[in-house]
């Protein structure tokens, strides 16, 4: 999935889109995404001056984003005006190491289990073989229209 059918599926736009490319798709299972991290990131200016860090919680909204994508596959849906798929959760994030302008962050998502319209997702955040964040994601769909 390049980046023209993610703007189709996820509502985000510039400076929040956090996933570049969806480079593995096992329907109802596992997505693999891409997010390429560059200095022009505008967080990058004061997160921090000098030694520039990706923030934990916008790895985090990678995952999340990346859990969108695997989800609408899942339902067979796209997000309109009337529906918007919400990150209502999170549990046992952990951060195993800093990720620097150059990185390439791969998303790793799984379905653990969906009930009641809650769906749950484990995800790696990713850069080469290194584990740069783990958490399990919590999502669901809502009305707003």
């Amino acid at each position: 999935m390049d980046i023209h059918a993610i703007l189709k599926q996820l509502p985000h736009r510039y400076p929040f889109l956090l996933v570049d490319r969806v480079v593995e798709l096992e329907s109802n299972t596992r997505i693999k995404a891409i997010k390429n991290v560059t200095f022009n990131e505008p967080y990058f200016g004061g997160h921090f001056p000098g030694r520039p860090v990706m923030p934990g919680v916008l790895i985090l909204e990678a995952l999340a984003q990346a859990a969108g994508l695997l989800a609408f596959d899942a339902m067979g849906k796209v997000p309109d005006e009337n529906n918007i798929y919400y990150f209502v959760g999170i549990d046992g994030a952990r951060f195993k190491r800093p990720v620097e302008p150059g990185d390439q962050l791969i998303l790793t998502i799984t379905i653990d289990r969906v009930r009641g319209g809650i769906w749950k997702f484990k995800g790696i955040a990713s850069v080469g073989e290194e584990v740069a964040c783990e958490a399990e994601l919590m999502c669901t769909m809502r009305s707003v229209g």
